[in-house]
């Protein structure tokens, strides 16, 4: 590890002026040591305080590659194993109607995904199924909601992370007094607003997308050959 970063290090100068891919070096955005990642509202953390009121800069313009390594939910597992062969022409002509039933199908989830990764935005999608993940935890089972909900701010709603969601500030102040005892329901209106954020943003770009289309051909000629 040492020595990666050492390299790292006698690199970058030479990165920052040829123009190298921001690929190459999102791994260097962590600052080790550098925040608490506390979650109430009454500490002084900078995670908490550094907004200041001041409004974030948008993030639509120059979008970066992130980091998307992650733990698996068990929703990504399930759409993995389930999401076997090819959906047929009716499911995906049901997807180009509603975004509603491509979210609620498996299959539809794994390929808008992949369609969030080519405009550097799937994290929305993992933070929403990370969401849909901690809601299956029974209320008694306390230890793992601390923990999910714990792995969830530090991936998407901490301001250190690579994977940040755009929230607003309302939310994000609800969701500082949610962490201090968190619950199935802490991320709920976060999860709201990205859900919305995909369905109005995202969803009509998918549908007017080569990804899209080459898909709607594919089983269009898979049913008529059938």
């Amino acid at each position: 590890m040492r020595q990666d970063r050492a390299e790292g290090g006698a690199h970058v100068p030479q990165a920052a002026s040829s123009g190298s891919s921001p690929l190459s070096t999102s791994s260097s955005r962590a600052v080790p040591g550098s925040c608490c990642l506390c979650f109430c509202c009454c500490c002084s953390c900078s995670c908490l305080s550094v907004r200041g009121g001041q409004d974030e800069p948008s993030r639509d313009n120059g979008r970066q590659p992130k980091s998307t390594s992650s733990r698996e939910t068990k929703l990504e597992e399930v759409d993995e194993k389930t999401a076997s062969g090819q959906p047929d022409m009716e499911e995906v002509n049901e997807w180009g109607k509603s975004f509603d039933k491509m979210m609620k199908s498996c299959h539809g989830r794994i390929i808008f995904r992949e369609f969030l990764k080519t405009e550097y935005s799937e994290e929305n999608m993992m933070f929403w199924l990370a969401c849909e993940d901690l809601k299956e935890e029974k209320p008694e089972n306390q230890s793992a909601i601390e923990e999910k909900a714990r792995q969830i701010y530090e991936d998407y709603i901490s301001i250190l992370s690579p994977k940040e969601v755009s929230i607003d500030s309302r939310v994000r102040e609800i969701i500082n007094r949610n962490m201090v005892d968190p619950t199935p329901s802490t991320f709920d209106e976060a999860q709201q607003q990205i859900y919305v954020l995909m369905h109005r943003d995202s969803y009509p770009r998918f549908l007017n997308s080569k990804m899209f289309k080459d898909l709607l051909r594919q089983v269009s000629s898979e049913g008529a050959s059938s």
